[in-house]
């Protein structure tokens, strides 16, 4: 049986100076920083949760993390490791499942395929 995905929240804390330094899930050190990141009920320093695959700071790219696999993942390398992909309704190549898209009903576009079948003219989506 295979585990499900999860995804997470982050929270940004203050440190009290008056209470006693939490231990980092990632390098067992005490945090000693003005900030700490509290995610999956563990206590991190800003510099240690980052993504396995890109090593970002997961912090600085959102308040969600991803977890599959026992890998910390953020949220576009989760979706290139483990996103559904699908094909473009115009050109019917792959659309990554990172990609942003355009949605018509029940299709789906690459954002440079989306255009009005009558003119051939495409909206501004920027």
């Amino acid at each position: 049986m295979q585990k499900k995905e999860k995804s997470f929240g982050i929270q940004m804390l203050s440190v009290q100076p008056d209470t006693k330094p939490k231990g980092c899930a990632g390098c067992n050190r005490k945090i000693k920083d003005r900030y700490l990141l509290k995610a999956l009920d563990k206590y991190w320093h800003e510099d240690c949760l980052k993504c396995a695959c890109c090593d970002c700071r997961l912090g600085e790219v959102g308040s969600t993390l991803y977890t599959k696999a026992n890998l910390i993942l953020c949220r576009r390398d989760y979706l290139r490791l483990f996103g559904v992909t699908g094909n473009c309704a115009a050109c019917s190549k792959l659309i990554p499942a990172f990609e942003m898209v355009m949605r018509a009903k029940d299709n789906v576009y690459h954002l440079d395929c989306f255009a009005c079948q009558l003119c051939n003219q495409s909206p501004d989506v920027t």
